[in-house]
């Protein structure tokens, strides 16, 4: 897989998503993520309502590896089914991200969007 240059967000329109909404961008046609697996990835992720970009792999310049199970619910559910070589945009609301307001985290109470590009599993 040639390495991609980090994605650009279209501005959501219309309110945010109750549920979590999973969206390819490009179908991969390598090896299929699983529930539980550990992946590597490049992302990025923005606020749903100020389109603020919060966290990015390609500004550190670097993949990053994981297993799913550690990760927020709407990576738990949105990433297995996708293959290497892929992109994904996953819209993340509140139940399914960091939780409601004062749940103690920065995004806490926020629809998240991402976009992940899977490069490795296992």
């Amino acid at each position: 897989m040639t390495d991609r240059t980090k994605p650009e967000f279209d501005a959501p329109a219309g309110p945010a998503p109750a549920e979590l909404v999973i969206r390819d961008i490009i179908v991969g046609d390598g090896a299929e993520a699983k529930p539980g697996d550990t992946v590597t990835v490049h992302y990025a992720g923005v606020e749903y309502d100020s389109g603020e970009e919060f966290d990015s792999s390609w500004g550190r310049g670097e993949t990053i590896q994981f297993p799913l199970r550690g990760l927020i619910q709407g990576w738990q559910d949105g990433i297995p089914g996708m293959k290497v070589g892929g992109r994904r945009e996953l819209v993340i609301p509140p139940h399914l991200a960091y939780g409601p307001v004062g749940g103690g985290h920065f995004l806490s109470g926020k629809t998240l969007i991402f976009i992940i590009d899977l490069v490795a599993v296992g």
